[in-house]
């Protein structure tokens, strides 16, 4: 069912938005570009959001969505650690498949092109105003509780514990997408650091390096063979 001309005309600037992001970057964000891309008016950008800051706010909410999207799709197991590791794994490959959006979300950005969103995660507990990061970020506080749960690490506050992981994380990818750490920057930078970081929090050496080795022969594993089809009634063939 088609949905009323405002909110299509809003999802056509969104989408809209979402490909010039991606073609030409965070700067290419302004009215004329955007009303182009859909051939309408510029007006069209402050009738449905008000302005840029509007539009921008939307762009980002849509992104985060995404974002938590492809991060929920991480399968979780009974190791906690092994998933709080593969789901910095998956971070970093939406941040390498968007690097332009990234730049938009994470507010890396000209002049007022970033809605000031910003929260003093320490002391409010959510990193942002706007619910769909926070739905995000949520994603990673829970899998350190279950961490914490398990008794790999210390039982402390899990938002501090999951901001430092963010800290890691984030640096090392904004490295890693202007090319610092080449083709083997996993195995020699980011999973020593991640290792390193868990044995800091409490976790023993071992058990950290085990769980990333699961991870590494998770990923290595061949899927298994699709099962045979059978119709009701008749039995497959040998």
């Amino acid at each position: 069912m088609a949905g009323r001309p405002g909110e299509d005309a809003r999802r056509r600037l969104v989408d809209a938005g979402i490909r010039l992001l991606e073609r030409d970057g965070p700067e290419a964000l302004n009215a004329r570009r955007l009303a182009a891309e859909i051939g309408a008016s510029t007006m069209a950008v402050y009738t449905h959001f008000g302005g840029m800051a509007g539009l921008h706010e939307a762009i980002m909410k849509e992104e985060f969505v995404r974002f938590g999207r492809h991060l929920h799709a991480v399968p979780r197991t009974d190791d906690p650690v092994a998933d709080l590791l593969a789901l910095g794994l998956a971070y970093r490959d939406f941040v390498l498949a968007n690097p332009q959006r990234y730049r938009f979300m994470i507010g890396l950005t000209g002049p007022g092109a970033h809605p000031p969103i910003g929260h003093d995660l320490i002391g409010e507990g959510t990193p942002t105003t706007l619910p769909e990061v926070n739905a995000v970020f949520e994603q990673n506080v829970e899998t350190v509780r279950r961490v914490m749960a398990a008794g790999r690490i210390r039982r402390d506050d899990p938002v501090p514990v999951a901001a430092q992981i963010w800290s890691m994380l984030h640096g090392y990818v904004l490295l890693e997408t202007i090319g610092v750490f080449g083709r083997d920057g996993v195995p020699t930078v980011l999973a020593p650091a991640a290792v390193n970081l868990l044995v800091g929090l409490g976790d023993r050496p071992e058990a950290a390096e085990g769980s990333l080795r699961s991870l590494a022969s998770a990923a290595e594993a061949p899927a298994p063979a699709p099962r045979p089809k059978v119709r009701p009634g008749r039995r497959p063939r040998a």
